[in-house]
């Protein structure tokens, strides 16, 4: 059951959100414009502005259609990222690996392991991204848990090396996260304006999503060394927006502003517009509320039917990857509302979805997670789709 803010706002009751306990286990197992700060005529670094024009409303309905397996055998597979000469870079949250995948072939090349690497239930190699400057300085990011706490690295990527030996030695821009075996946040992205933007989980530790001096239960915008970016909505700080649970999903839309998806804990997944320095409720509210200190979701789903990963911004809609739900959730947008009820895609038929990514105009890469500890064996290891949506 999906349901989006309206005239009239949906309540969850207090008892319900407050009640102790990990939504399904988190990752869904058994167990107003927001434009940022500081941004200049930097033109998105994504394939958004190849897509439908960005405030041309979508059609009500639309449609997904699998064109191809592109690669199968991945193992925990989490933060993927295209490259402008072709090819995919995957990363193994447990081995602590990052892959090349040739899109045209399938075949899998291992460009490393990333040293310091401590993977245990959540945690572990995360999300990855390429610098904005990539095609010169060939810098690849990477947020990981280590033993002590998550952090966001960067590492050369040499691929005139030897497979296996392919990535120099990290170096870490920030640090200090705080880890947990649960809610470890992990999705990094780059901006429209070049800033580094990371979800950093509460790891269970619900106080620190309204504690504005944590870093858990937080979005946090930094600059590609790891700095405060210019800003940035509380002075000398990282800290972009609060009052999260567990953020795993960040994308930009046609007018480069920012949204995100958050795992709920019993009640209510949410998709939020981020702005900058609000507040979105945990562990307050959870899904839409009735005070107005707290930014409501503009969309919301049973934890059943999404337990969402990964978003990526396509043909006017947002597209969003469900653990627990096992779909593709396409959420048409007009502005920072939607536009009709969101759709789910794929019900069912790949199990577990964890990344979607845009390839340009109407694809999508979009990646499995079976093996992730909460999938099903039986459904085989995890694969890397090719996507065409409308």
């Amino acid at each position: 059951m999906v349901q989006v803010r309206a005239v009239t706002a949906v309540l969850a009751t207090a008892a319900l959100l407050m009640t102790a306990g990990c939504s399904s286990g988190d990752e869904g197992g058994s167990d107003g414009s927001g434009a940022f700060p500081g941004l200049g005529s930097t033109p998105p670094q994504s394939s958004s502005s190849r897509s439908a024009s960005p405030e041309e409303t979508p059609p009500a309905k639309g449609s997904v259609k699998v064109l191809r397996t592109v690669t199968e055998d991945l193992d925990s597979p989490w933060g993927l990222a295209p490259l402008a000469e072709g090819g995919l870079l995957v990363s193994s949250r447990d081995k602590g690996t990052i892959t090349r995948i040739d899109e045209k072939t399938g075949k899998k090349t291992v460009l490393g392991e990333v040293p310091g690497v401590a993977a245990a239930g959540e945690g572990g190699l995360l999300g990855i991204a390429l610098s904005p400057d990539y095609a010169s300085d060939h810098m690849i990011y990477a947020y990981l848990t280590t033993a002590s706490d998550n952090r966001i690295v960067r590492m050369l990527y040499d691929e005139r090396k030897p497979s296996g030996e392919q990535l120099g030695a990290p170096d870490t821009i920030f640090k200090g996260i705080p880890k947990g075996i649960i809610h470890n946040g992990g999705r990094i992205a780059f901006g429209p304006d070049k800033m580094l933007y990371a979800g950093a989980g509460e790891t269970g530790d619900r106080g620190q999503a309204q504690d504005k001096k944590a870093l858990g239960g937080k979005i946090l915008r930094m600059t590609p060394e790891g700095e405060p970016a210019p800003g940035n909505p509380f002075g000398d700080s990282v800290v972009y927006s609060y009052g999260h649970r567990n953020v795993q999903g960040l994308a930009w839309d046609g007018k480069q502003r920012l949204w995100a998806s958050e795992f709920g804990q019993d009640t209510w997944d949410e998709l939020n517009q981020i702005k900058p320095g609000d507040n979105y409720g945990w562990p307050v509210v959870e899904g839409i509320g009735d005070n107005a200190k707290y930014h409501n979701p503009v969309a919301q789903w049973h934890t059943d039917d999404a337990s969402p990963s990964g978003i990526a911004y396509a043909e006017g809609s947002l597209w969003m990857a469900g653990l627990k739900g096992e779909r593709l959730w396409r959420i048409p947008l007009n502005g920072t509302k939607t536009s009709a009820d969101p759709e789910a895609f794929l019900k069912g038929k790949y199990g577990r979805l964890r990344t979607v990514v845009s390839a340009g105009g109407d694809r999508l890469w979009l990646t499995t997670s079976e093996t992730d500890g909460r999938g099903s064996p039986a459904k085989g290891d995890d694969l890397l789709l090719e996507v065409q949506v409308k």
